[in-house]
């Protein structure tokens, strides 16, 4: 049984998605030449994660195993269109944007990966924030790599969020510095560029947080010896 601490934490750093297991390149690489792109198909995967998670979770005692992928995909397809009309309705600007990159989270190896790793083997409650864990992981990272190569490119943040999410998020509009930026940025180029920054990032302070574990380990273990050894 997973803790909900552990599930967290391998959802939006440990486990992450795309800076960890490197999976959903493709959404991820296509659609952050902004930050409000990316948050837009960060929250529609998030949907669906957590809605297919629940869904596996409550069906796992119905679906047999020579099945289970099949029914799975079902699963994940019918969300991906409920989400797909929702958003065409109610966020069209966002939905022409995104465009095919939205059906394609059925394909999203993310959520069918979920749902066969832990949504068939957990609670109803754990399947769902697992899926909400997971979901939010990659929510930040198209989130953070849509930003950088935005201020890179044009100079900005979120940029059109008032277009594409609503009037009420015009708030999130800003502008860091005026002017343009380095065109490559906002091009596909730029997404390489960046995604490899962050991923040497993560692993440089994985690397550091692993290093100083083991000596705060014997700090911890001398102090106790000591402290054994004085009441003895």
């Amino acid at each position: 049984m997973s803790s909900i601490r552990d599930i967290w934490a391998d959802g939006v750093w440990r486990n992450n998605v795309v800076l960890s297991q490197m999976l959903s390149l493709c959404p991820t690489l296509a659609v952050t030449s902004g930050a409000t792109q990316g948050l837009g198909m960060g929250m529609a995967t998030l949907a669906v994660l957590v809605a297919s998670n629940t869904l596996v979770a409550l069906l796992r005692g119905l679906i047999t195993d020579e099945v289970r992928i099949p029914a799975y995909v079902l699963i994940i397809a019918t969300l991906v269109t409920v989400v797909d009309l929702s958003m065409n309705a109610w966020l069209h600007e966002l939905h022409k944007v995104l465009g095919l990159f939205i059906p394609l989270i059925v394909v999203n190896c993310l959520i069918l990966g979920r749902a066969e790793s832990f949504a068939s083997k957990n609670s109803v409650a754990l399947s769902a924030l697992d899926g909400l864990a997971m979901g939010t992981g990659f929510t930040l990272s198209l989130v953070v790599l849509g930003a950088l190569r935005e201020i890179g490119g044009s100079g900005t943040v979120f940029a059109g969020a008032a277009n594409l999410l609503g009037p009420a998020m015009s708030l999130m509009e800003v502008r860091v510095f005026p002017g343009d930026g380095a065109l490559v940025m906002i091009l596909p180029a730029g997404g390489f560029i960046v995604l490899g920054l962050m991923l040497a990032g993560k692993r440089s302070l994985d690397a550091r947080t692993s290093a100083a574990r083991p000596t705060q380990l014997t700090a911890r273990d001398s102090a106790a010896a000591a402290s054994s050894g004085g009441t003895v």
